[in-house]
């Protein structure tokens, strides 16, 4: 019985080399010497390929763990200066180059709540009562909404501000639409009722706006770094300012200016 260097030859199991080692059997024509080198310098340059790739293969792994461990680093020191230095200060901070160039370069994630109340000033003057109290109204608008009609005698405007709360009825459309990769913000999900909530609550502080398609994504944004109340204090200044407030009223000759 024939055995090869290049294998295990006490299990009958040979390596690639003992494979390409081993001549013909005895019914076969030999190898020929040029062909006998021919497929061993074919296999040398099989190996040395694969040896090549599983280099590069482990430089690349070895790259992207150090860019891991830098940008996990840098991560770690934006926060320290966020917290320490930045936060603190903010009224005298927030104009500075050093604040404006670490914001382009991405707020660390346990900030941004933080932050975004502080950016995002309460001009309105918002207060956790005010979000409580339109949610009662909307969880009440909701429930009479399906038998209420209004009256022929009552005034256009007054029927565009009805029309405007019952756009609330639209919302559970978007939400299902609102980052479903994430299947959090969808019925029975975690924070479905969270996102209704705020979204019912700001139609009844703004009836003259209602609820506009995509508003759901400012509002989810928010969710996921603050709680209720704060998101809501947020959301409504956010889409107060004059761009958002053109854009969403569809105010067609405001969005133009």
């Amino acid at each position: 019985e024939r055995q090869s260097t290049g294998g295990d030859s006490s299990h009958g199991v040979l390596g690639s080399t003992g494979l390409i080692q081993l001549e013909r059997p005895a019914w076969l024509p030999a190898k020929s010497k040029q062909e006998q080198l021919a497929h061993s310098n074919q296999h040398n340059r099989i190996i040395t390929s694969a040896r090549k790739r599983e280099m590069k293969e482990a430089k690349q792994r070895k790259k992207m763990l150090q860019n891991q461990l830098k940008a996990e680093d840098e991560l770690a020191n934006a926060t320290k200066i966020w917290i320490q230095e930045i936060l603190p200060k903010w009224q005298h901070m927030k104009n500075q180059k050093r604040t404006q160039e670490l914001w382009w370069q991405g707020i660390p994630p346990c900030v941004r709540g933080k932050l975004w109340r502080l950016a995002l000033t309460n001009d309105l003057n918002i207060t956790h009562d005010l979000y409580d109290i339109c949610v009662s109204r909307a969880l009440e608008r909701l429930k009479s909404a399906a038998g209420s009609t209004d009256s022929i005698d009552e005034p256009s405007k007054d029927r565009d501000v009805a029309d405007r709360e019952a756009s609330m009825e639209l919302i559970q459309l978007d939400i299902s639409r609102t980052f479903p990769h994430l299947c959090i913000f969808q019925k029975k999900g975690p924070y479905y009722d969270m996102l209704h909530s705020l979204l019912a609550a700001y139609v009844c502080y703004r009836p003259d706006v209602g609820y506009v398609q995509g508003m759901s994504f400012i509002a989810a944004v928010l969710i996921l770094n603050m709680d209720a109340p704060d998101a809501f204090v947020c959301f409504a200044n956010l889409l107060n300012r004059p761009c958002h407030r053109a854009f969403y009223s569809l105010d067609q000759p405001l969005v133009s200016t």
